[in-house]
């Protein structure tokens, strides 16, 4: 739907409100116009329509999942994606990871005043166009204004429910000795996009981010009775950062096999440029499944046969101490000790 195409079917034309104004976040007819003609006309859904302060929806047998996640990215757009799309891969990930088939999602706005509307339509189709990917519903949401100067234009929140089927564990209570941790996919394109978009740094080749729904490839492995002990989403902190989580958390140790772990080239030489661990960079549409040995090369063919998780390998094992560490066997063979940064390698990354 292109923007103009919104324009013109809004019975008083948005160019005559081509900014975000105070009004707009103000309970009156300006925020009841944005309302219905962007967010309402987009995410149109029957839970949705019965306009409430928040949605009613019936569950099955099992358990509930609930999370809740903040966007408050740097730039808005980056190649691959932007903070609206970002927005619903991030959260319905995040459901995934706890064995759920994510259901529903509301959205909060936090817009500032002078943003352009027609930047604003861009993300919430985006948003849309990604919800409706996943075969998620925007149920319910909010919007404020903020004065002009005081939000980088837009900040979305969002929270999620799914469906966790009875008997599925899946944590770091379950991981055994032995395990194989598999990984999705190439690692750090996403946090080497962002950092390139803000700084408009010109690298040999184009570096779009990864952000992306893993719903169908987590679901593939449960729906083939595969085993799954423990799966986490490798964002803010990387690879690095999940495995030392899970390793504390499971009183057990890591080791993971560098050579086995994907990281593209232009990736990597853009790393080394920068200084940065590709162990440790962001990724928005990859992660880490721990599986029992005699599960792995299944798990891995269920992975391989989606396009978001076609590059999966096994990364890693899981061994019984010292506990809480995590190792790298490095290319030359030798060994050393991952752990988490001590700072931010790179804020507002999602």
């Amino acid at each position: 739907m292109e923007t103009q195409d919104f324009q013109l079917q809004c019975p008083i034309p948005i160019s005559e409100y081509p900014q975000v104004l105070m009004a707009h976040g103000g309970g009156g007819r300006l925020m009841n116009q944005l309302l219905e003609k962007m967010f309402l006309a987009e995410f149109d859904n029957e839970l949705l329509g019965a306009r409430h302060d928040g949605a009613r929806f019936p569950v099955a047998e099992g358990e509930m999942a609930f999370t809740t996640d903040s966007f408050v990215v740097k730039p808005l757009f980056f190649p691959g994606g932007n903070i609206g799309s970002l927005a619903v891969h991030g959260t319905v990930n995040d459901l995934s990871m706890c064995g759920a088939r994510p259901l529903y999602l509301s959205a909060g706005f936090i817009l500032e005043e002078g943003l352009a509307m027609e930047t604003l339509w861009q993300i919430v189709h985006a948003m849309g166009e990604a919800a409706r990917e996943a075969g998620v519903q925007i149920v319910t949401g909010d919007t404020k204004v903020v004065d002009r100067g005081k939000g980088d234009g837009v900040f979305i929140n969002t929270a999620g429910v799914g469906l966790v089927p009875s008997g599925r564990n899946v944590g770091p209570d379950q991981v055994q000795a032995g395990d194989v941790i598999l990984v999705s996919g190439d690692l750090g394109r996403h946090g080497m996009a962002i950092l390139g978009a803000r700084q408009a740094l010109a690298f040999e080749s184009a570096i779009e981010s990864d952000s992306a729904s893993v719903i169908e490839p987590v679901q593939a492995l449960f729906e083939a009775g595969l085993e799954v002990h423990c799966l986490r989403d490798l964002t803010r902190g990387g690879l690095t950062s999940a495995m030392v989580e899970i390793a504390r958390d499971a009183s057990l140790a890591i080791e993971l096999e560098e050579a086995k772990v994907p990281v593209r080239d232009d990736v990597r030489a853009a790393c080394e440029i920068l200084g940065l661990d590709p162990f440790y960079v962001a990724n928005e549409g990859r992660f880490c499944a721990i599986v029992p040995e005699a599960a792995a090369d299944q798990a891995l063919e269920v992975l391989k046969s989606f396009e978001v998780s076609a590059g999966a390998t096994a990364a890693g094992r899981v061994q019984s101490g010292p506990a809480g560490v995590v190792s790298l066997r490095t290319a030359i063979g030798a060994r050393r000790i991952l752990d988490m940064l001590s700072g931010e390698q790179l804020p507002r990354i999602c």
